[in-house]
């Protein structure tokens, strides 16, 4: 279920009755990259890898390679659900038997009704609760000038040394900073610092984008660190509202939020560093 929405991937957890292994898949769920990075995924893939070529050897080849980041992230959740059962939430495995229930036939108008108000609502108003807050605070931060120079530029030049060190700029941190309501707008916040605008605005074409980025100092080491620290970060705020209501817990919440933050900048330096060796 992450793999649609992390948020809803931590409600689904309701159903492991162990407390302690419950824990290590909400805090392990955000690993696996939600509908909201896939399109940030493929697009890197697409105008850095895979442009040149064109039809199905494109689709496969993007394909090949989206896969091996999901394999990637796989195996990372399980890395951090190893090191979780080892330190934190240490305990013995307990079985899982699933009893098949009685048939019963399906009333439509309930199962409809308590997925809508139980689920959808649940998660959007969650979702509104954090976005409107920060699309107050991004507009600000672009358009409010100390000299000659805003807010956003100020916080992506401060930054831009701890960018560096893991592949990124300061303008693709601030951009997940400010992402943090939900990761389909990490691309146009990006996009508005390079540009200087002072509102959110999209590219009309992947080849305008890379030129963009291209322009700004991306290389093949700056896509590829994007995208496993795109796998690797905090939470959205509508995941971390729902962790922290599905625990009832402040330390859960803030573990769920460092664990796969730390992982990332791991990662993401080893990648980067080992890479600049061999050009």
């Amino acid at each position: 279920m992450g793999f649609g929405c992390n948020a809803a991937g931590v409600t689904g957890c309701r159903i492991i009755d162990s407390e302690r292994e419950r824990l290590v898949a909400i805090i392990t769920n955000s690993f696996v990259p939600c509908n909201g990075r896939f399109p940030m995924l493929i697009s890197i893939i697409t105008m850095f890898f895979t442009g040149y070529a064109v039809g199905f050897r494109q689709t496969a080849a993007s394909a090949v390679i989206l896969c091996a980041f999901i394999v990637f992230s796989v195996v990372m959740t399980f890395i951090a659900s190893g090191i979780l059962t080892r330190t934190l939430l240490k305990g013995t495995p307990s079985s899982f038997i699933l009893e098949m229930p009685p048939y019963r036939k399906p009333k439509i108008e309930t199962v409809v009704l308590r997925s809508v108000i139980d689920r959808t609502i649940f998660v959007l108003g969650r979702a509104i609760t954090a976005a409107a807050p920060a699309g107050i605070l991004i507009w600000l931060m672009a358009n409010i000038y100390i000299g000659d120079i805003t807010l956003l530029s100020m916080l992506s030049g401060a930054l831009d040394p701890i960018g560096k060190i893991i592949g990124l700029d300061g303008v693709i941190l601030t951009a997940f900073i400010l992402g943090f309501p939900a990761n389909e707008i990490v691309v146009p916040i990006m996009i508005m610092a390079y540009m200087e605008n002072g509102v959110i605005v999209n590219m009309s074409s992947l080849f305008e984008l890379k030129a963009l980025l291209i322009s700004n100092g991306w290389t093949w080491i700056t896509a590829v660190s994007m995208m496993l620290f795109s796998l690797m970060h905090w939470p959205c705020a509508t995941t971390l509202m729902t962790i922290k209501k599905e625990t009832g817990s402040a330390k859960w919440t803030v573990i769920s939020l460092i664990m796969p933050l730390a992982a990332g900048f791991i990662i993401c330096t080893l990648f980067s560093n080992i890479a600049r060796l061999f050009i």
